[in-house]
């Protein structure tokens, strides 16, 4: 396995990234994997989405793991629609690669991160095929608060918001939330396959927005909702797994 760092920019913001290649003849088949929204200010030394793309490589995939804007070691402010051309460099950057086959490019996206992968991929043709772990059918935790402000207050003080004057407007970044929904792009995958796999006791979203993209999808689609799993599914043994047989079944 071999571990590179990647630096992208995009609009001016520095995106910062690693990509795992396996051992093996190429192209790979490659995943992106697309982190959430951070609730709290990061914990130093978390290795969590390296190990995963660890796990993920070893089974003959080609991995990038990368930080949106607003978080980890990449620039910027957090902001939903911003995490959408982010996403999109990303792919782009992928599809430069000799390593890469450009037919297999599955999206892995958790929570947030499976948001702004169903907007995306519903959009761009060169994803193959997308697993959304805890997705939200729409921001509404954001969208739908009476203070706004807090919402700001609260990502400001994680670090997520760095910049004094940013946003500049509070109601253009809350329409950045409202527009990028994935109950209203779901359909748009198909006819690529999608894979929704959410926890029973998920205390962040609710099991009923998967349910909801289910039944808005087209197909092929499958649902898999994991008893007694709560809301960060990378840290689930059990759903892991799923997800790489699903994924190897789409090889």
């Amino acid at each position: 396995m071999v571990k590179k760092n990647v630096v992208l920019e995009v609009e001016g913001i520095t995106i910062s990234g690693q990509l795992y290649l396996p051992a093996g003849k190429t192209p790979y088949p490659t995943v992106c994997v697309c982190h959430g929204i951070p609730a709290h200010t990061p914990t130093p030394g978390d290795c969590g989405y390296p190990l995963l793309a660890k796990r993920i490589c070893r089974e003959g995939f080609a991995v990038l793991i990368f930080n949106f804007r607003g978080t980890g070691a990449s620039g910027g402010n957090l902001d939903i629609l911003g995490w959408t051309r982010d996403l999109k460099a990303v792919i782009d950057y992928l599809c430069t690669l000799p390593e890469v086959d450009k037919s297999h490019l599955s999206l892995l996206g958790f929570s947030g991160g499976a948001a702004v992968s169903v907007y995306v991929a519903s959009r761009d043709s060169r994803v193959s095929c997308v697993a959304a772990c805890a997705c939200l059918a729409e921001f509404t935790f954001v969208t739908e608060v009476d203070d706004p402000q807090s919402v700001i207050d609260h990502f400001r003080d994680i670090g997520a918001i760095r910049e004094k004057n940013f946003p500049l407007s509070i109601e253009e970044w809350l329409n950045g939330f409202r527009l990028v929904r994935p109950i209203k792009y779901v359909a748009e995958i198909a006819p690529r396959p999608l894979l929704l796999v959410h926890g029973n006791k998920d205390e962040t979203v609710d099991m009923s927005h998967a349910h909801r993209l289910y039944d808005r999808a087209g197909e092929p689609k499958q649902i898999i909702i994991v008893n007694g799993a709560g809301h960060r599914l990378r840290q689930d043994d059990r759903v892991i797994t799923i997800v790489l047989d699903w994924l190897k079944s789409q090889c």
